[in-house]
Formats: C-alpha cells, structure tokens, sequence
C-alpha cells in the first residue's frame, strides 16, 4: 500500500484530496488527511469570527467523508525528508511515499519586539478566538488598532465598525496608503469608505516595538486597548525548518510540477509554495487540482499535461453590505454605478460560497 499523506486540512490540502476523489484511486493508494482539528476553518472569513459578526460553527467545513481517506489528528512536529517520516508531538510517527504540505502560514513580526508577545492575530482557528474575546471585552469607547493595511486588515477594520459602532478603530499601514497592492481607485474607495464610517488611518508608520497599550511608532507613542497584527506572514514553523531550497519569503522552491526537484515525491501548496502570485485560498486551490492532476499522471505512468493557472481577480469585503474588486485587468469598486455594483457583488457572494463548499 502507497500512502499518500496530506499535511493540512485547508483550501490547498483539500482542493488535492477532492479533485483525486472525483476518479478512481489505484487500489494500492490510501489517502491520509491529517490536521490539528476535526474540520476546515475557512481562514478567509476569519476577519468576521474576530469582530464577533460572525460565529465559530459558521466558519467550519466538514472533512470529506470518503472510505478512500483516513483522517489522522495531530501537531506536526518535523519532517524528515530522507526516511519520509512525519513526526507528531504526540503519537507515533506517519511514514508516506508521496507527501502533499499544505500547512498554511503564520504571522510574521519582522523582528520587532513585543509584536508576537502583544498582539492578537487572525492566522488560526484558536487565535482568532481569542482576537475575539480581548476585542469583546474592550471597555465602551476603546480603542483597536490593526497593524497592516492590506487586504486582511482592511477587512477587519471594516467588519469591526459593522460589529461595534462605540469603538474607536485605527489601521496602520508603513505605506503612503492602505492597500498598496491595488489600483489609485480601489485605494481611493476604500479611504473614503473608511472616513465615512470614522475609522482612522495612519499612513508611513514603522512599527519599531510593541508594548502593552502602546504601539511605537520610532518614538511616538500610538495607544491602544487591542492590537491585532496583520502586518504579513510566513510559511509554517514545520517548513522553516526544512533544509530545501526557499525564496526570499520562506517559501520552498518547486518545478512546474509543484514538486521540489530534490525530492520529487514532495509537492508543497498554498502558502508554503514560492508561486508567482500572491498566497491566497483561490491560488491554493487551483494549485491543488493541478497537484492532484500530476499524481494522477504518475500514477498512470503518463507526462502531466498542465495549463496556466489564472486566477479570477480579488476581492474584499467592507462589512456585509459594500465591497470591492480587480478582477483581471478590470478594476471594479462597489458603489459607483449600479451595474458595476450588481456585478462585483454578484461575483463576491459566489465567490464565498464556493470556498465554503470547498
């Protein structure tokens, strides 16, 4: 029997285990799904379990239940590459013939002091829990300031003006504006999203220490009730450790097979994998269908035959009710024109319902 194991129950991970599912495994195959917890958290939307719009059972997606995959539960300690052998913190150690590391990522502090230590996070399941309670149990009036100014830390800024209208809520970006990555336009819209719902931005602010109520940027003291860092990531601590080699990021260097050359039997997803594109849950998931294509051709003894992923745009959320876009080479802002509007949240709404069915 062959094992293939699956390190990482999120979209990367699973968009392999469901696209092998769709056809016949060979009978000497069995799939091994392992992952801290008994279902997927939808890591896209945990902005909203942090401001308390939206609830924990929510955020989880079952597992496949499928006679073909067998589920092991666990905190991946290392992988030795050289004997294939996957060891736990507890439990016996996982031996595989082809392994699959989608494990996702963690915050990254940059270095700076305090930052781990005081600040919350939204990168797993069990610390935007927590995120949750210490911003629930802020003082009427209080104050929040995120750290970071992209795509996540927009969102949550935005969901926590939805959830509480008494907070005082502020985003600090190291840029001129937040949103860097995206057109004038988007930046524009969501600026004047934000100053319309009176939360605060601070733009060409270098985080040089963090302590308890106080963020410093250099000198100037910036307070705060609750800081939750958004302000980038890095692969997870298990692949930090692997010697193979990485781009400037962390991330493992693959061929156009998804494959690290040395070890051809491992393919890296998401997160984890130095891809041309940005990490997100749209990229991991197109990633593991062609990863699930190229086991398929092994398997087979056949060349895999892949085409270029394309992913379909970008898109964010501004609470429930407003959002925004680029979408290909078109960039798209909810609230300009009524079509437009219809569009970007047509698309939006389909969007967040396919990663929950994933």
């Amino acid at each position: 029997m062959r094992n293939l194991v699956v390190l990482g129950g999120g979209y990367g991970g699973l968009a392999v285990i469901e696209e092998l599912l769709k056809n016949d495994l060979p009978d000497d195959v069995r799939i091994i799904l392992v992952d801290r917890m008994p279902y997927q958290g939808l890591k896209t939307e945990y902005y909203a379990l942090a401001a308390g719009t939206s609830s924990d059972i929510e955020l989880r997606a079952p597992f496949p239940e499928d006679s073909r995959v067998t589920k092991r539960y666990g905190e991946v300690s290392d992988i030795v590459l050289d004997n294939r052998t996957i060891h736990f913190q507890s439990g016996d150690p996982l031996s595989y013939d082809y392994l699959v590391i989608a494990l996702g990522c963690t915050d990254q502090y940059h270095g700076i002091p305090g930052a781990q230590e005081f600040t919350c996070s939204i990168q797993s399941f069990s610390s935007t829990r927590t995120t949750y309670r210490n911003i629930g149990d802020i003082r009427p009036f209080g104050q929040v300031t995120i750290i970071g100014g992209g795509l996540s830390g927009v969102e949550l800024a935005a969901e926590l003006r939805e959830s509480r209208g008494d907070l005082n809520v502020r985003i600090c970006d190291r840029g001129a504006s937040i949103l860097s990555p995206f057109p004038a336009k988007a930046q524009r819209y969501v600026r004047e999203w934000f100053q319309k719902n009176d939360i605060e931005m601070k733009s060409r602010v270098s985080v040089s220490r963090v302590e308890p109520g106080t963020v410093y940027n250099q000198e100037e003291h910036i307070y705060t009730d609750v800081t939750v860092w958004t302000a980038g990531i890095q692969p997870s601590p298990v692949v930090q450790r692997l010697n193979l080699p990485k781009d400037g990021s962390g991330r493992v260097m693959l061929n156009d097979y998804h494959q690290v050359p040395l070890h051809p039997e491992l393919f890296v997803v998401g997160d984890c994998a130095s891809l041309r594109f940005s990490p997100s849950a749209q990229a991991a998931m197109a990633q593991g269908n062609q990863i699930a294509e190229v086991l398929r051709a092994i398997w087979s003894n056949e060349t895999p035959n892949l085409g270029t992923i394309k992913l379909k745009g970008v898109l964010g959320s501004l609470g429930k009710k407003s959002g925004f876009g680029l979408m290909g080479d078109r960039r798209c802002r909810h609230g300009t024109q009524a079509v437009e509007k219809r569009s970007v949240m047509e698309i939006q709404t389909s969007f967040r319902i396919n990663l929950k069915r994933k």
